[in-house]
């Protein structure tokens, strides 16, 4: 059976987990309403996306 024969450092162990962070998602400011929205995604607020209404929006 495979055994390690040596303690695994915190310092290898933590350049093994260096994939593992958690990223902040990135916003963009909505060029129509400047409400913070999703790049690539249709404003919430505002129902717009690349210049064009997508979805009516009732206030």
């Amino acid at each position: 059976m495979a055994v390690p024969k040596r303690k695994t450092t915190p310092s290898r162990r933590g350049m093994r987990r260096s994939h593992d962070a958690l990223t902040v998602a990135a916003f963009q400011e909505c060029p129509n309403c400047g409400e913070l929205r999703r790049p690539h995604n249709l404003c919430t607020a505002c129902g717009h996306y690349n210049g064009r209404e997508i979805v009516s929006v009732e206030a």
